[in-house]
């Protein structure tokens, strides 16, 4: 049964409410900007130039998962380009200026984000603290544009004082904050979360993980930049002191400890930014404590593996929470409705039908060990075939060649008579040959609504998205995948994979985490699907009463081996299959 409709459920205020909030955000800037004496409009200013920058670390650290040291020297490249602009005296005045220097940053981003590409971890966090040291000594060098002069920078000539440069600040982060908002919701923002969960899981969805990672880093870069701008027209003469590795990483530290992938998290992070050396100040202690505070907050956040912000909405939602709809016991109680048997899906005229998927002699080498050898099979448009076998007979293995994920195999592989030979797993994928896995791949940061739109790559109506979460018996489309179960999430990912439309469609072990009953339940939708969706599917499983009821037609696996292929009766019966995966007890009907 449907959850009735909520205000805040409805398209045009998802949409609307954002931009309120900005207005509003925009209204309290002018109302502060009159309000604040002069001194905390400037440390306002700071605070804005900071949330801006952690903006951007939301971005590539909250969102893509990736380790980036070097914010402020993209906010350096920034500020640097406002300057030179300033020098020469650029047409466009200052906001133009400002947004060559987040342009100029970005480009910068994209070229320290290609390592990000091969390395992750440790490794990526040295490559960006690297940069940042060697751009910190090449500045000292250079200088600021103008600096040696004393060539200030030109303010817009609408908020050339303080105050109404604080409240030129705040319309900068607003629109950077909408920016994010959006991008966040968009097909690119989920690439960032799910390339954050599973880079395998992103590829199978049709997504390049290369583009995912790049856009991340040109988005952090880009606010970074925008970020240093601001800076240079606070101060009018920028000085490398302003852009140290140092605060590179202090600003990192406040971005993972306060959750700087949520907006208002940022916001706050750049509010610590200068309130903690302010109130140091205050109380007559050495600002440079600032960051060893600091640095105890990241420690902390890192250890837990909570930031700030997830805990705040995380007891947020619990509150909030009232009884919970599972996925489970709605197929569970779909197949007792039924009442019935799960039948055979009708395959009589099979053999005429296309063949939609071609294998001939796929072959898999790891040394001298043969993990597959010269399996061949082809499946026919809207059919179900099961691939069986028992546990190292070579089907993970067979899965991740047909995929692309193991490029370097024999034989070949036809999807509607064009060969996939080359082709990437995202290039396989948006071809038509989808797959899911036995891992949960599932980005739990997503909701159930925003999973489905990124793994159908394509525009989906409200009735589509309603129509298959309840014909799977999914969750709502607003609920989070963090608070659904593993088992259920498996079904949002069948769910997901089917209205891309896949032609064919590889299940490994979709009922994993099901209960018996809850297997049989859905079998009832396996079977459906063909027809349904007008997808083709292989199913890999270890229930065989799962791949009795939905499989007409079996292939088995040994030792990388086809040892029998054809209909479920006649494989069931093959004496080499009972002896090698079934066994007599198993055959009894």
């Amino acid at each position: 049964m449907r959850r009735a409709e909520t205000f805040s459920s409805r398209p045009w205020f998802r949409l609307g409410w954002p931009v309120l909030v900005a207005a509003v955000a925009i209204g309290l800037g002018s109302v502060l900007s009159t309000a604040l004496s002069g001194y905390f409009v400037f440390l306002g200013v700071s605070a804005i130039t900071a949330a801006i920058a952690i903006l951007g670390l939301g971005v590539v650290t909250g969102s893509a998962g990736m380790i980036a040291l070097c914010q402020m020297t993209f906010a350096a490249i920034g500020a640097w380009v406002v300057a030179g602009l300033n020098l020469i005296n650029a047409p466009g005045g200052f906001t133009v200026w400002l947004l060559a220097g987040g342009l100029a940053a970005g480009v910068a981003g994209v070229l320290v984000g290609l390592p990000a590409l091969r390395l992750r971890g440790v490794n990526l966090a040295v490559v960006t603290l690297g940069f940042a040291a060697a751009a910190d000594v090449t500045l000292v060098q250079l200088q600021f544009p103008g600096s040696a002069d004393g060539v200030a920078v030109a303010r817009p000539e609408l908020f050339a004082t303080d105050r109404k440069y604080f409240f030129f600040s705040v319309i900068v982060l607003t629109l950077c904050a909408l920016g994010v908002f959006f991008l966040q919701r968009s097909r690119i923002g989920s690439s960032w979360k799910s390339v954050a969960f599973s880079e395998r899981g992103t590829a199978s969805a049709g997504q390049s993980v290369r583009t995912a990672k790049l856009t991340a880093f040109a988005v952090s870069a880009a606010l970074g930049g925008i970020s240093g701008g601001l800076l240079a027209g606070q101060v009018q003469l920028p000085f490398a002191s302003s852009f140290t590795p140092l605060l590179s990483l202090a600003l990192y530290i406040l971005a993972v400890m306060s959750g700087a992938h949520l907006i208002d998290m940022a916001i706050f992070g750049g509010i610590m930014w200068v309130a903690v050396p302010e109130l140091l100040k205050r109380w007559g202690v050495p600002q440079d404590w600032g960051f060893v505070i600091f640095g105890l907050l990241g420690i902390q956040a890192l250890t837990s593996g909570s930031t700030l912000g997830d805990a705040i909405r995380g007891a947020l939602r619990r509150r909030r929470r009232s009884a919970p709809e599972h996925a489970v016991p709605q197929l569970a109680a779909a197949r007792e409705e039924e009442g019935s048997a799960p039948a055979l899906p009708d395959d009589a005229g099979e053999d005429s039908r296309e063949p939609v998927l071609v294998v001939e002699g796929l072959s898999v080498r790891f040394g001298e060990l043969k993990a597959l050898d010269e399996v061949s099979f082809s499946l026919p448009e809207k059919g179900i075939m099961g691939l069986i076998g028992p546990n190292g007979a070579g089907k993970s293995t067979f899965v991740d060649a047909l995929s692309g994920f193991l490029p370097r195999h024999g034989g070949t592989v036809l999807l509607d008579g064009a060969d996939l030979a080359g082709l990437t797993p995202t290039e396989r994928a948006r071809r038509g040959l989808r797959r899911s896995y036995q891992q949960d791949r599932v980005p739990p940061e997503l909701t159930v609504e925003a999973y489905l739109r990124f793994v159908a790559r394509a525009r989906l109506s409200r009735e589509e998205i309603d129509g298959t979460l309840a014909f799977f018996g999914c969750p709502p489309a607003t609920e989070r995948l963090s608070g659904v179960d593993v088992g259920t999430r498996r079904i949002v990912e069948v769910a997901a994979a089917v209205l891309a439309r896949p032609r064919v469609l590889i299940l490994d072990e979709p009922a994993a985490g099901l209960s018996h009953e809850e297997h049989l339940a859905l079998a009832e939708r396996l079977k459906a699907i063909p027809e349904r969706f007008g997808v083709a599917l292989i199913i890999i499983e270890h229930d065989l009463d799962l791949v009795r009821s939905v499989c007409p037609w079996l292939t088995v696996l040994d030792f990388g081996k086809v040892i029998a292929s054809g209909r479920q009766a006649e494989v069931m019966a093959d004496p080499a299959v009972l002896a090698a995966y079934l066994g007599t007890t198993e055959m009894i009907a």
